[in-house]
């Protein structure tokens, strides 16, 4: 079988570029590496299927000639779920922009949860083991060691604040999970604003 080297390279470097812009964080980029690496895959589902033949038709054709008929149907069906993706990726992109004017992806609580507790854990057994190391312990290195515990401790707890407050959620189920627009949030501090007139000044 041969294969077009010139197709695999273009589909090779569709691929790699798709997939660099998919590691990115802006929602734009990723929906444009989504696209390009589906282009890309569907020039390598192409090119496995062999030189270009003739027609697919059931009389008059020559088997022997007949091109793959396959990786032509799979790659239409690749096309049609690249539509799907792109309208849900654009979709995405539009909501975040509208709510917070930024399409960037931003970190993920619970992982920022999981990492901080790792570092701080990590500080502590090794503040503990400095401290135990000690041959004679002063009372001001005590003091020291108390203090550094308690900062660790307060790191641990205003990050369970901040996420206590991002888990708020205001009982309407249709704000809570897509977000509300932004004149609703600007009706609700006027409402706000205009129940506590002392609170703004």
């Amino acid at each position: 079988m041969t294969v077009s080297f010139s197709l695999l390279a273009t589909a090779a470097v569709l691929c790699a570029v798709g997939g660099i812009l998919m590691l990115t964080r802006p929602l734009t980029r990723i929906l444009l590496g989504a696209v390009i690496a589906g282009n890309g895959i569907n020039l390598l589902v192409l090119a496995a299927s062999g030189p270009a033949g003739r027609e697919p038709l059931l009389y008059g054709v020559p088997l022997g000639q007949v091109t793959d008929p396959l990786p032509q149907a799979i790659a239409l069906t690749a096309i049609v779920i690249t539509l799907a993706t792109t309208a849900f990726l654009l979709a995405m992109a539009y909501r975040s922009h509208q709510l917070t004017g930024t399409d960037e992806v931003h970190d993920d609580l619970e992982d920022r949860r999981i990492a901080l507790r790792s570092e701080v854990l990590g500080e502590r057994d090794e503040l503990r083991d400095r401290y135990r190391a000690a041959s004679d312990v002063t009372d001001e290195e005590r003091a020291r060691y108390r203090e550094e515990r308690r900062r660790l401790r307060a790191r641990l707890r205003a990050d369970r604040a901040l996420q206590a407050r991002g888990r708020y959620a205001t009982g309407d189920l249709w704000h809570d999970v897509l977000g509300a627009d932004p004149a609703d949030y600007a009706q609700q501090q006027d409402h706000s604003a205009d129940a506590d007139p002392g609170a703004t000044g």
